[in-house]
């Protein structure tokens, strides 16, 4: 079955959803208030682009605070749709976009395994007896961080 073609052509970006994904993650800078503040969630953003490919008129519908819906209008302000031509006709196209804000993973704590081995002490050559030797114990701990 062939599909059906569209009247009007709207502007898309180059390379589709995977680039719009690395876009994103590429130039996404978590604000410094949402990081000290342990904040994530995602921000929804509507916006316009005419005809010639140019964002405009770009708004948070659903946001988290913190710096978060800034950056995520900065985000949408720096996309490049492809510009298209529809017989003379100027074509605006309305769309949306989630972005995501997750915090990055903490590090892993480090461990350190130390070992104690202690010492055997002789007698002293004033006593002419020898004390029987024990077998030194070997120790280990193990230390978070």
């Amino acid at each position: 079955m062939e599909k059906k073609k569209k009247f009007l052509k709207l502007p898309q970006l180059d390379g589709g959803k995977e680039l719009l994904k690395k876009f994103v993650k590429d130039n996404l800078q978590y604000p410094k208030e949402a990081l000290e503040k342990q904040i994530q969630g995602d921000v929804i953003v509507k916006y316009k682009v005419n005809g010639l490919g140019e964002v405009f008129d770009a708004f948070v519908v659903h946001g988290i605070g913190h710096g978060c819906d800034e950056e995520a209008l900065r985000l949408v302000g720096m996309l490049n749709y492809e510009a298209v031509k529809n017989r003379g006709v100027k074509v605006t196209s309305n769309n949306r976009i989630k972005i995501s804000f997750r915090l990055p993973p903490k590090p892993k704590q480090a461990k350190m395994k130390i070992v104690y081995k202690p010492q055997v002490i002789e007698a002293t050559p004033a006593s002419k007896e020898k004390p029987a030797q024990k077998k030194p114990e070997t120790y280990s701990y193990t230390v978070k961080l």
